[in-house]
């Protein structure tokens, strides 16, 4: 489960929580699916103003189906892409560069839209206006503070 930043040590931190059946070693692995839930997409939770409740948890709780795990059942698929319960299999995963399980696939609303971005000559002529404007209030700063400030080309 992919769980939303900072809910368990500070903001900027992310937490996944794994869950685990104790079988005996195999030379073959056990796992044939990995099922993951993310909470995390799209999600704001705070410790003070927005705690993460008990039923926030309940669509997982209900989608792992502790009891029959056999008849689980994603709710993402290419035609349901807003889906936060999906699978993998086990040579999807060691498919990915060192079998990372850096996994997500929601599209997180607070991106930008790439496909809505302007030319990147004109976010770059933007990115040197902001750092002009930025040095200037800078140069007025150290000139307050009584540093000796040269001009720069």
């Amino acid at each position: 489960m992919r769980l939303p930043t900072g809910l368990f040590y500070a903001q900027g931190v992310k937490a996944n929580v794994l869950f685990f059946d104790k079988k005996p070693a195999s030379k073959t692995p056990w796992t044939k699916r990995l099922w993951i839930y993310d909470l995390r997409t799209n999600q704001h939770f705070t410790l003070k103003t927005n705690p993460l409740q008990r039923e926030h948890l309940e669509e997982f709780v209900a989608l792992y189906n502790q009891a029959n795990r056999n008849q689980r059942q994603a709710t993402w698929s290419p035609e349901q892409p807003t889906g936060r319960w999906r699978d993998y299999s086990y040579e999807d995963i060691v498919a990915r560069d060192k079998a990372s399980l850096d996994i997500f696939w929601l599209k997180d609303d607070s991106l930008a839209d790439s496909d809505n971005l302007p030319a990147p000559d004109v976010i770059a002529q933007e990115i040197v206006e902001d750092l002009q404007a930025a040095l200037e209030q800078f140069k007025l700063i150290a000139g307050d503070l009584g540093a000796d400030v040269e001009e720069t080309a």
